[in-house]
């Protein structure tokens, strides 16, 4: 729908000019930045142990010694309850190391209003779970590491990161550097917000949370779809996507979003990407319904696990 409408622009830009041809330039034409992003990786990857770093490979590894496959189960499950009623989906995911988790590009490039269905870009990269990512591409703020490579050092919000030892933290990102991340071990970084839950707590002052959007502020509260990531322990996280803006699922509000997480057990929870964007994929089959259409939103990037 962000596409859609923005694109509508266009004919506009010629009675219009300058003004309206630079927001299409920067909300609605692709800007690649680095192309076949895998293939960068895994040559960063190779090049690293080589040098004797241990860096893990992003791209896995056919080795018999790799470890054994990360153990994942979904659930469906209902919060509230008449027409507040809303379907989620859990998947409970137990990791034997948090590399299995990993981060995919639209079209496989890093830049600016690059978007593809997960479905796709799950199918593209033999995923056989994924959810949505955090929509980086439609931002060009925040801390952006994937797969233990950092393609972005603009702090500008409260993010998450997850370490290669498993672990998950929620940070400032304006008081830290990618640099200074990698050094500590960061695996993936996240960028959309709000926290949702630390150190146990469910963080205050989420009902008054506004998204940045580069084009203003933008309330995300009320009862919508969800996407969330929340880590119980290292290397055991839940991932959590509820269907809303329809008859059948009425979405959660942003504290009903943490107090799921936190049922569930949660230490550290971190708000994703929305509404039609909010997305389960589970071997190559779509499990929720955005918006009760049946259909998906392109989306910039997506987590995965083989």
């Amino acid at each position: 729908m962000r596409r859609i409408l923005l694109t509508g622009l266009l004919g506009f830009t010629i009675l219009v000019g300058g003004p309206t041809l630079w927001a299409l330039d920067r909300y609605v034409f692709e800007h690649v930045e680095v192309s076949n992003a895998s293939s960068y990786e895994a040559a960063l990857a190779s090049a690293s142990v080589s040098d004797s770093a241990a860096v893990p490979d992003p791209a896995g590894s056919d080795d018999a010694t790799a470890a054994p496959a990360a153990d994942i189960t979904i659930a469906e499950h209902t919060f509230g309850s008449g027409a507040d009623e809303a379907t989620y989906f859990v998947a409970d995911a137990q990791f034997t190391d948090i590399t299995q988790l990993k981060s995919a590009f639209a079209q496989d490039s890093f830049g600016l209003n690059i978007t593809q269905f997960p479905s796709e870009i799950a199918s593209e990269v033999g995923a056989a779970f994924a959810i949505n990512g955090d929509y980086y591409g439609f931002r060009d703020t925040g801390i952006a590491i994937r797969n233990g490579v950092a393609y972005r050092d603009e702090g500008a919000r409260t993010g998450a990161v997850i370490y290669s030892d498993g672990s998950m933290d929620i940070y400032d990102e304006t008081a830290t550097s990618a640099d200074a991340l990698l050094a500590d071990g960061a695996w993936q970084t996240l960028s959309f917000g709000p926290a949702l839950v630390s150190d146990g707590a469910i963080v205050e002052g989420i009902d008054q949370v506004e998204i940045d959007t580069n084009i203003g502020n933008h309330s995300i509260q009320g009862d919508q779809p969800r996407t969330a990531i929340g880590m119980i322990a290292p290397h055991h996280y839940v991932f959590v996507v509820v269907d809303g803006r329809s008859s059948d699922s009425a979405g959660v509000t942003l504290p009903e979003l943490a107090q799921i997480m936190q049922d569930l057990g949660a230490t550290e929870a971190y708000n994703l990407d929305g509404g039609g964007s909010s997305a389960m994929v589970s071997d190559g089959e779509l499990v929720n319904d955005p918006l009760g259409s049946g259909q998906e939103r392109g989306v910039s990037d997506i987590l995965w696990v083989g």
